[in-house]
C-alpha cells in the first residue's frame, strides 16, 4: 500500500467526526502540511562527498550536511540510524509525522539521564517519569503495567540505570515498528535515490 495513502488515511481518522466533505478538506490540508515539512527537512540537508578523515580535521560548519553514504548506512541497522545526528533528526521528523515522537524523545531523555550527575538523578528521574510514564503523562509512551511498576520501584534508588528496562522496551518498539516504516517512507527513499544518483 502506498505510504502517502496510509498517511492520508491516518490523518483522515483524526477528523472523522466532521462531515465527509469537511473531513476530506481538513485531512488533505493536514497531510499536505506534514508532507511539506518532512520534504523541506530532507531537502535542507545537502549531500557532500565523503572525505571525512582525509584532512585530519572536521569542519564544524558542515554539521548539517550529509556524507554521501550516510543515508545508505541507516538501512544497515537501527543503531547506525540512531548514532547519526542527521539520521536521528530525520527519524524524529518521521515520528512527528506519525504522531509518535514521544518514543524517541523518551529514548533520548533516558540517554541524557544516564549521563547526569548523581546528585541530580532523583529530580531528573521524577521529571522523566511525570512526562513520559505516569498515567496522566502529557507524552505517555506505550509501556506495559509491569514495566511501569518496575521503573517506579527503581526510582526509589535513582541510579543511572533505573530507566534501562523502560528504555529497552521503547527501543525495541521503535526498532520493530517505526524503523522499518521509516526505511519505506517516500522521503527516505527519495534521499537514498538522490544519494545514489548524485
Amino acid at each position: 500500500m502506498d505510504g502517502n495513502f496510509v498517511m492520508f488515511a491516518i490523518i483522515s481518522i483524526n477528523v472523522c467526526h466532521l462531515r465527509p466533505l469537511e473531513a476530506l478538506v481538513v485531512a488533505s490540508a493536514q497531510w499536505v502540511s506534514r508532507a511539506k515539512q518532512l520534504k523541506a527537512l530532507f531537502a535542507g540537508l545537502r549531500l557532500k562527498p565523503d572525505h571525512s578523515g582525509i584532512m585530519g580535521h572536521s569542519n564544524k560548519t558542515d554539521t548539517q550536511r550529509l556524507n554521501r553514504n550516510e543515508p545508505l548506512n541507516w538501512n544497515e541497522s537501527f543503531e547506525k540510524l540512531l548514532s547519526s545526528q542527521n539520521g536521528l533528526c530525520l527519524f524524529r521528523a518521521f515520528l512527528q509525522s506519525e504522531f509518535s515522537e514521544e518514543n524517541i524523545a523518551f529514548y533520548l531523555a533516558c540517554e541524557d539521564y544516564r549521563a547526569t550527575k548523581t546528585s541530580q538523578l532523583p529530580a531528573k528521574a521524577q521529571k522523566i517519569y511525570q512526562e513520559f510514564i505516569s498515567t496522566d503523562a502529557p507524552r505517555e509512551v506505550n509501556l506495559d503495567h509491569m514495566t511501569k511498576a518496575q521503573t517506579l520501584e527503581n526510582m526509589k534508588q535513582a541510579t543511572p540505570g533505573c530507566f534501562d528496562l523502560a528504555q529497552a522496551k521503547i527501543h525495541g518498539l521503535m526498532q520493530r515498528d517505526c524503523y522499518p516504516r521509516f526505511l519505506k517512507s517516500p522521503a527516505y527513499l527519495e534521499l537514498v535515490h538522490r544519494t545514489r544518483t548524485g
